[in-house]
Order: structure tokens, then C-alpha cells, then sequence
């Protein structure tokens, strides 16, 4: 019997050591299965850029900064505020914070913690943060608490709870950029293959969660206490942010190729290429008449017919004229076939060869994330609604000031670039009838018109929060297209468009019981206000 247990015993022992050699089996010194935070920090800050600019090409359709030329049923469902079904298309973000971030981001800030890279795990927190308050403002509620679970349901929460999520993440983040980076840590975050935001700058860093938590605070403007509390917190937050544009928050991309040039350069595609001969793309981005208004005298005034110059020096920055006309006009939501495309100036330049493109659609252009100008727009809000009118003019000139040197800064790219916007230029155009120049004659139309400029072409996410907490009031928003009767989407009753359904394939095939229960599959669900809109 003794010898039977001995003989049993080994065989278990062999047993177990056997299966550990097998599970083992993957395990390589040379290909190790679990990464550092500094291998994976730029692939995430592409993924930033990447997906906020893929989820754009639809919420342009609703801010109408850009709209299709050839009106394919795709066009026109976005156009009229409605969504295409059966599709994935306006679920990037979701991808992105779930997928594409998702445990890379984890583990980058898991590994940096324990290996005492306190800036890498700061940026990780501040990344999340970022990415969680962009998916709630532009979803409502989403999966919070269930997130990277091992099950296969996932329950969803709504704004009041992620916005609180945000705010504890942002703590983190400027904990974490108290404490000491171990050895070597600045070199690997100011390398070619770091930080392509700010190099590991920690002051910016902490800017630029500031300027995160005075965008969420900007967004409870219907709510009764935002008059006597939020607006403080606004303010607060942006006087703690960006002190210029040079602080603007930007992703480097060097390359003029459709894997290295960015998002919104002319060879990604993502929005069209256009040359005087040629137009490919054509679905997501013509510029819509909007902005071309408001760069014409529209801001304050009537906007010129048929313009070719204006005393707003970004007009010539930031858009072309039709080719061989030199006039400057822009699209009309679903107004256009394939054989009278709308007529307009192009993105990308007007040559063959090498699709130079202008604004921030052109090779080497960095892609910006949050900049000086929106959240001095913000403060400017704030202000205003507090009945502080001379702090609000304030702001929003500096706001205005803000986005000139915007564009010299980032908007300059392509062959041959655009002239800087000099500083007689922006005097002339501070001090004419386009500007408000007395806090008595300031209305929030002024501010609110002149940050839609400076968030066109980019900011499609923050633009739409301010279009829908305005609920697209035509008082404010003077050039924005309203849509008549007739124009919704067939599912809208008439209604405009307050948030996207979650739209990836995970939320309406395999977590459908929690769709559901949130009404995501209804026809009117994207008609209803989030959360942070109602009052």
C-alpha cells in the first residue's frame, strides 16, 4: 500500500509538472506576452486620433461642417439626423475606449505603476479619462463598472455616474504626476517613439486635465445650479489650463502617407480627395455653406454672395475657393446628385500631385485634441451667464486671438503653405463690425458662432455638445441650416439628433438584453437628450 501511494503520488507530480510544460509552452524570453507602458503609448494616441476623426465624418453631418457630394442613401440618413442601420458606422468611439484602447491601456498604466513610471501611468489616467467623456457625451450611457469583465452581458450607466468615473481618473492623473519617475523614464518619453503629444511635459499634462474637466463642467448649462456653481468651476479649470495655443493639445503625425500622415490628411481618405480634376471619397467631406457664411460676415452680419475675399483672414486659411472661379461656397445638407454634385471649394487642394491640401486637412498636420481658443470660448460662456459681461469680452477675444494663432501654428501645412495670418490682419478683423467690442453689445450668439469656427474641421464632438445643449437654437446658431418639416430622417418625428445609439456589433448582436432594456433599438432612441442636456 505504501508503495502504491509513493507510485500515485509521482504520477500526480508528473502530472501537474507536465501540464504546467504545456501551458507553458508560448512562454518565450525572446517574445515576451506582457509589454512596458513606453511600447504602447504612441499606438494609443493614434488610436485617439484615429477614431475621433472616423466617428466625425458622420457627427460632421449633424454639426454640418461637412456634408456629402454624391447623396447615396448613406449621405442623406446622416444628413437629415437620422443613422444608418445594420452598420457600424458611428461606433469608432465606442471601438476605440472598448477595443482599441481598452486592456492596452489597462496594462500601460498597471505595468507603469509598478515599475514607478508615474508619467506614463499620469498620461494613462488622463487617456481614460478623455476617452470615457467623449463616449458618455456623445452616447449617454455606456459600460462603466462591467468594463473587461469575464462574462458575457455587460450593464450600462448613465452620465451622472462616467462624468463622476472622469472626474476620479483626472485625480489620478495629477497624483500620479506628483510622484517621481524612476531612471530613464524622460529620455523614453521624449523619444521618437514617446509622447506625441507633449513629450512627457507633465505641467501640460496637468493642463490639459484641466481644460477636460472645464469642457465637462461647460456642458450643465441647462442645469439650475450651473449659474451659481458649474460656471465657476469652468472658469476655474480653464485659468488653470492652456495659458496660449502653444499648449494646444496635438498629436504628431510626420509622414505624408495614408498610415503616417494622420486622419484628416488628403491621403487617408477619411475625408475625400478633391483636385481640379478628380474627386474620390466624395461621401464625407464637402464643406457645408456654414462656415463659409460665417468667415464671410455672417457672424454678425449678412454673409457675402458669392465671396472671394473677407476681413476674416481665416477664410483663405482655412478653405478653397471653387477652382477657376476664385469664388468662395459651400454645400447644402442632402441638396445634390451624383450628376450635379455640390459646388464648392475643395479640402485637399486643387493639384494632382502631391494633394498638398490646406488647413488641417494636408500632409504633415498635426491633429489636434483640445486647444487655448475653445476653452477660452468656454469660460467666455460662463462668464456671460454669470452676467460677468467684461470678463466674458475678454475671453472671447482672447478666444479669437487664440484661433488666428491656431492656424499659424497648425493650419500652415501643405506645398506651398498659406501665408501666416499677420497681426494687422487679425487687428483689422478684431476691431470690425464682426466682433463684438463692448461687453454691453456681447450675446451669446457672438461666442458660441465664433467657437463653431474654431472647433470646424475638428472638433466634432465638443461642437455638437454645444449645438445640442442649445437644443440648435436658430438664434444662436444664425447659419446653421435648419432642417424644415420634411427634411428629418423618416424615424425622427421631426426631431434632431441628441445622441448616437451604441452602434458596434458587440452592444446589438451579443449584449442585446441590455440594449434593450435602454430602448437603444427603438426608431426615435438618437432623438432623445443624454443626460447632461435636461435640466
Amino acid at each position: 500500500m505504501k508503495y502504491l501511494r509513493i507510485i500515485i503520488l509521482t504520477f500526480v507530480v508528473l502530472n501537474i509538472t507536465s501540464c504546467k510544460k504545456m501551458l507553458d509552452v508560448n512562454k518565450d524570453p525572446a517574445f515576451p506576452q506582457t509589454t512596458k507602458a513606453e511600447y504602447l503609448l504612441a499606438p494609443i494616441q493614434f488610436q485617439m486620433a484615429n477614431n475621433t476623426a472616423t466617428d466625425n465624418r458622420v457627427i460632421f453631418k449633424y454639426t454640418q461642417d461637412m456634408v456629402g457630394q454624391d447623396q447615396t442613401t448613406f449621405t442623406i440618413a446622416w444628413e437629415k439626423h437620422g443613422y444608418q442601420s445594420n452598420s457600424d458606422v458611428g461606433g469608432s468611439m465606442w471601438r476605440m475606449v472598448y477595443i482599441g484602447l481598452g486592456l492596452n491601456l489597462e496594462e500601460m498604466i498597471k505595468e507603469a505603476e509598478a515599475s514607478n513610471k508615474w508619467t506614463y501611468a499620469g498620461i494613462g489616467y488622463a487617456i481614460k479619462a478623455w476617452g470615457y467623456q467623449l463616449l458618455t457625451d456623445i452616447h449617454g450611457p455606456v459600460v462603466l463598472d462591467d468594463v473587461f469583465k469575464n462574462q458575457l452581458e455587460f450593464r450600462y450607466q448613465d452620465q451622472p455616474e462616467v462624468y463622476a468615473r472622469v472626474r476620479e481618473w483626472s485625480q489620478k492623473a495629477l497624483e500620479c504626476f506628483n510622484k517621481p519617475d524612476a531612471d530613464g523614464v524622460a529620455g523614453l518619453l521624449a523619444g521618437v517613439s514617446g509622447d506625441q503629444i507633449y513629450k512627457g511635459d507633465r505641467p501640460k499634462w496637468r493642463k490639459f486635465i484641466y481644460g477636460l474637466l472645464a469642457q465637462q463642467y461647460s456642458h450643465f448649462i441647462n442645469k439650475p445650479q450651473f449659474n451659481t456653481q458649474y460656471a465657476d468651476s469652468v472658469v476655474k479649470y480653464v485659468d488653470l489650463s492652456f495659458a496660449n495655443s502653444t499648449e494646444d493639445a496635438t498629436i504628431n503625425f510626420g509622414g505624408n502617407t495614408s498610415g503616417s500622415g494622420g486622419d484628416s490628411n488628403p491621403f487617408s481618405q477619411n475625408f475625400g480627395i478633391y483636385t481640379a480634376t478628380a474627386t474620390t471619397s466624395s461621401t464625407f467631406g464637402r464643406i457645408a455653406q456654414p462656415i463659409v457664411n460665417l468667415l464671410t460676415g455672417g457672424v454678425r452680419g449678412t454673409p457675402a454672395v458669392d465671396p472671394k475675399t473677407s476681413v476674416d483672414p481665416r477664410l483663405t486659411r482655412m478653405i478653397n475657393p471653387v477652382p477657376s472661379t476664385g469664388i468662395y461656397r459651400g454645400a447644402f445638407p442632402f441638396n445634390g446628385n451624383a450628376t450635379v454634385p455640390h459646388i464648392l471649394g475643395a479640402l485637399s487642394g486643387t493639384s494632382l500631385v502631391p494633394f498638398p491640401g490646406k488647413y488641417l486637412y494636408s500632409n504633415n498636420a498635426r491633429y489636434p485634441i483640445m486647444s487655448y481658443a475653445q476653452l477660452q470660448f468656454a469660460k467666455a460662456e460662463a462668464l456671460f451667464k454669470k452676467g460677468n459681461s467684461g470678463g466674458a469680452l475678454t475671453a472671447y477675444q482672447n478666444g479669437i486671438r487664440g484661433h488666428m494663432e491656431f492656424i499659424n501654428l497648425y493650419g500652415r501645412n501643405g506645398t506651398p503653405a498659406v501665408a501666416v495670418i499677420t497681426p494687422a490682419e487679425i487687428n483689422a478683423y478684431m476691431i470690425s463690425s464682426e466682433v463684438a467690442q463692448t461687453g454691453t453689445a456681447l450675446t451669446i450668439a457672438d461666442i458660441m458662432q465664433q467657437k463653431y469656427i474654431a472647433q470646424w474641421g475638428w472638433a466634432g464632438m465638443e461642437q455638437w455638445s454645444d449645438l445640442r445643449k442649445y437644443h440648435y437654437d436658430p438664434l444662436i446658431y444664425k447659419n446653421y441650416i435648419q432642417l424644415q418639416s420634411g427634411d428629418f430622417f423618416e424615424k425622427n418625428n421631426g426631431k434632431y439628433a441628441y445622441r448616437l445609439r451604441p452602434r458596434y456589433a458587440s452592444e446589438y448582436s451579443f449584449n442585446r438584453n441590455e440594449y434593450n432594456k435602454w430602448g437603444c433599438g427603438e426608431d426615435g432612441y438618437h432623438t432623445l437628450e443624454t443626460w447632461s442636456n435636461l435640466p
